[in-house]
């Protein structure tokens, strides 16, 4: 099944179109609700402002906080609009499907991050994800991973900001300029006041504004169309049994909405994508690494676990109602797109006060996905470039006001990176391929470099540059030059992510299989069956309880997530 064809009148770069249709009826409660919002995420900063003394307070919050601050920033960083949107699109488009995203796509990756992952990035004192690089093969592929990510952040943060400009005027009728400087000032202010200690504490009360948005969305939609029994028997009649399935319709050969068959979701998604963003997307394990002691770091990821496996169904289930809703909802008759499902619904369902909540919501939900990323963005530039390739040696105190001002350049370049999303009409097939690009091809570095000690140091930088170019190849050239023939734009970014995959892994043993290793004595805590002294460090007192513990924690997340699978494996 082909991607439907939006018109360009439909396009994400027509908010004149999506003003007339979507306007909100806000009133003065609903900006009263908005600019208490505002008002306590700039107390936040500047109460956060006075922790701050160090680079390590500044871009890791001292390493001081607990398990489960940073375990809900962790998720929240993630619940960006840009995933509340998209997520809901991917329903509209392509049904039950989404449940993917979460159950095989997110929370063994999360898992694996807490029990496996953590010790070695907590226990090796490194800042960053890229300064993993750095210790465990060489310079060369420290610096070009540094700066792939920072540029990624800068694109994943744009995105945020182009997806708030649209639905904000189209909701409210604020001009794009107003709604992308207003939410500009304030990440950039509280960031700036407070670094990361800022933005993981406004990230905690984001999560708790943007589940106060989704779950009225999400009950009147249910309420709007018959109950689930009523959901269900609309889509199967327009779309078939498969479009509310998890598997229906993805063995090898078969067609389905998605366009991907079993295999590669799993190894596309559930391995390569997932893996490759939640393990080495610094913009998410940075709140891990400012947890207060290594077992809060292990615990971070894995206590976020737990709300992402049922969040799914906030977003999935607004997005089936509107393509319920509506007939034929995201093609060029039904007069919306895709992403248009979230701001369908908040325009027909809610009551004033409750629209003030949920259009807080979403503003929350932007500025938290942004924040990750500018947040990310800024400690990358500055202690992975800046601070070891162009003006070293310098005193602290440099290093804080030259996080400041990259926070300023991250934010205004985010702003120049935004229209980039404005061919996409379904945002996280944007983001997905972003991902392949470049989160999957430094997945490949760290899993080959963290459990085979023959990985040489030149392997890093060349398995990088491989598995990046491979995926770029792949999507551009193969997939959208119709050389091969893959049915949707999901489709082509999860065999992207496996080329990329596949190139990195190929390339790093070969260039290995002729270059020298590092010396095994530089190697640990960096491999696998080593350890460091930070490794090594014992609970906090407390942190031994049973239901603390990582592996119980990690172990029930994954029982939990394969159990909520098992209502949609099967025709409803």
């Amino acid at each position: 099944m082909q991607t439907p064809t939006i018109s360009p009148t439909l396009s994400p770069t027509s908010p004149t179109y999506l003003a007339a249709e979507l306007r909100l009826p806000t009133n003065w409660l609903d900006y009263t609700l908005l600019g208490i919002y505002f008002v306590v995420v700039l107390g936040i900063g500047f109460a956060a402002r006075r922790s701050v003394k160090t680079t390590l307070d500044f871009f890791l919050s001292g390493r001081s906080l607990p398990a489960w601050v940073t375990g809900l920033a962790f998720i929240s960083a993630n619940l960006a609009a840009t995933e509340i949107l998209g997520m809901a699109a991917n329903s509209a488009q392509y049904g039950a499907y989404t449940v993917h995203w979460y159950w095989i796509g997110a929370i063994p990756a999360m898992v694996f991050l807490g029990l496996v992952m953590m010790p070695f990035y907590y226990g090796s004192k490194v800042r960053s994800v890229p300064e993993f690089l750095l210790l465990r093969f060489d310079k060369w592929a420290h610096l070009l991973s540094s700066i792939l990510f920072a540029f990624a952040a800068i694109l994943i943060a744009g995105v945020n900001l182009y997806a708030l400009a649209i639905v904000v005027e189209a909701l409210l009728g604020w001009p794009q300029w107003v709604a992308i400087v207003v939410a500009g000032f304030f990440v950039l202010a509280y960031i700036t006041l407070g670094g990361l200690s800022s933005a993981i504490y406004n990230e905690v009360l984001q999560f708790f504004v943007i589940l106060a948005a989704l779950i009225p969305i999400t009950v009147l939609a249910l309420k709007k169309v018959g109950g689930w029994d009523g959901l269900t028997d609309k889509l199967t009649q327009a779309h078939g049994d498969n479009f509310v399935t998890a598997w229906g319709g993805t063995g090898i050969g078969e067609a389905n909405p998605l366009g991907a068959n079993w295999l590669t979701i799993v190894l596309g998604l559930g391995f390569v994508l997932s893996f490759g963003y939640w393990t080495t997307n610094f913009a998410e394990v940075q709140r891990a690494l400012s947890a207060k002691n290594l077992s809060a770091a292990q615990r971070t990821p894995l206590i976020a676990a737990f709300p992402k496996i049922f969040i799914v169904f906030l977003v999935m289930i607004p997005g089936l109602a509107a393509a319920a809703l509506v007939p034929g909802f995201g093609t060029e008759k039904s007069g919306y797109q895709y992403n248009d499902a979230i701001p369908y619904l908040m325009e027909g369902l809610l009551p004033n006060g409750v629209l003030g909540i949920a259009v807080t919501g979403l503003l929350a939900a932007f500025m938290a996905g942004m924040a990750a990323n500018v947040s990310s963005f800024n400690t990358v530039f500055t202690t992975d470039i800046w601070a070891k390739y162009v003006v070293t040696d310098r005193e602290d105190a440099y290093y804080v006001r030259f996080g400041r001002l990259i926070t300023a350049i991250g934010v205004m370049a985010s702003i120049g990176t935004a229209f980039l999303a404005s061919s996409f009409s379904n945002i996280m097939s944007y983001l997905q391929t972003l991902f392949s690009f470049f989160n999957v091809p430094m997945f490949v570095v760290f899993i080959v470099g963290m459990f085979w000690k023959r990985a040489s140091m030149k392997s890093g930088f060349w398995g990088l540059l491989a598995g990046t170019t491979a995926a770029m190849v792949n999507y551009f050239v193969l997939y959208k030059q119709d050389i091969i023939s893959i049915p949707t734009d999901q489709g082509a970014n999860f065999v992207s992510a496996i080329a990329g995959f596949v190139a990195g892994a190929v390339v790093m043993v070969a260039v290995s299989l002729f270059t020298a290793p590092k010396p095994a004595d530089e190697l640990q805590g960096l491999v696998y069956g080593t350890r460091s002294p930070g490794m090594a460090e014992p609970p906090a007192a407390g942190d031994d309880a049973w239901y603390r513990r990582p592996a119980l924690l990690g172990w029930g997340a994954i029982v939990l997530a394969a159990a909520c699978y098992i209502p949609f494996s099967f025709s409803l």
